[in-house]
């Protein structure tokens, strides 16, 4: 999951640049190019209807319309258009005056699937003259299904799929059903009942700024009391976990799961001895009926009924 790459735009900022307000303004007086001004934008799409803007800039302002065609290049192409995406138009026009303009274009989320790897080249068909060749006139376009989020895809029955805590620390367990409750104080934050052990609940919060990459965040809170963890007394008698700042954690709300990095320490160790390491955890969502065929069938560190 990547953001908009930004190519062009620098440029074109540069070029068009001008000093303060007491100053001339510093002109382009090279020849009249057109292009795309990004050569990758990834669509973040979670509905059939919202438009996606693809600009597209001119080093020159004319005091006439120009209209350029836009063409979709099958060959670099594995989206499907009136299916995958749609164009709002298969023309695009820079207004006279105006050195930018956008070509609009719409993902289908219903047909799209969350697994899918959809891209398209999109291409301006202009006259030769307006070619740029060091930048050329093609932008690649990625559509990213991005599922809206409800933090109550994120409140019942959750199970951890896998930990690599627990090879480590919990010998035997390869799974654990836990429940998970939204923080009636905190936005968008879940409270993890009793996550590795008994007494001990940890709180994730879910990033939602960023369509395209929804992160989760955790602060430094209790895990586990050392003799649980480590069946002895070590420094301040409890384990402490926060979000490991070296990898990224995330989750997903189409597929109703997170990926954790977890770093744990001792408070009251030693220093340089106080880090006990850094673990992966998967959660998956799942719902009451696959929450009760678990428990009956005796998964690890199941909830009791």
């Amino acid at each position: 999951m990547k953001k908009i790459i930004i190519g062009l735009s620098v440029i074109f900022t540069l070029a068009f640049g001008f000093t303060g307000c007491d100053t001339d303004y510093v002109k382009y007086s090279g020849p009249d190019y057109i292009m795309f001004s990004d050569t990758l934008s990834v669509l973040p799409v979670q509905n059939n209807e919202e438009y996606f803007d693809i600009p597209v800039a001119a080093t020159e302002a004319c005091s006439y319309d120009r209209t350029l065609g836009v063409e979709i290049l099958d060959k670099k192409t594995n989206a499907v258009e009136g299916w995958h995406f749609s164009l709002e138009s298969n023309t695009v026009t820079i207004k006279a005056g105006e050195r930018m303009a956008n070509v609009r274009i719409r993902g289908i989320y219903d047909n799209i699937e969350i697994t899918d790897s959809l891209g398209m080249v999109l291409q301006l068909v202009s006259k030769e003259e307006s070619k740029w060749e060091l930048y050329g006139t093609e932008t690649k376009v990625i559509l990213q299904k991005v599922c809206p989020f409800d933090i109550h895809l994120f409140e019942g029955y959750a199970l951890i799929v896998t930990s690599t805590y627990f090879s480590s620390y919990m010998q035997g367990v390869s799974q654990r059903l836990i429940r998970t409750v939204v923080d009636p104080d905190s936005e968008n934050t879940i409270i993890m009942k009793d996550y590795f052990y008994k007494g001990y609940d940890l709180k994730v919060k879910f990033t939602t700024d960023d369509l395209l990459n929804p992160l989760i965040e955790m602060e430094d809170q209790p895990f586990a009391a050392t003799t649980d963890a480590f069946d002895t007394i070590y420094g301040d008698w409890e384990v402490w976990a926060y979000q490991s700042g070296y990898y990224i954690s995330y989750y997903s709300s189409c597929e109703r799961f997170m990926l954790q990095y977890m770093t744990l320490h001792v408070p009251g160790m030693p220093a340089g001895k106080d880090e006990v390491g850094t673990y992966i955890n998967v959660v998956k969502w799942v719902s009451d009926d696959e929450a009760q065929i678990l428990i009956e069938e005796g998964v690890n560190n199941s909830i009791k009924q």
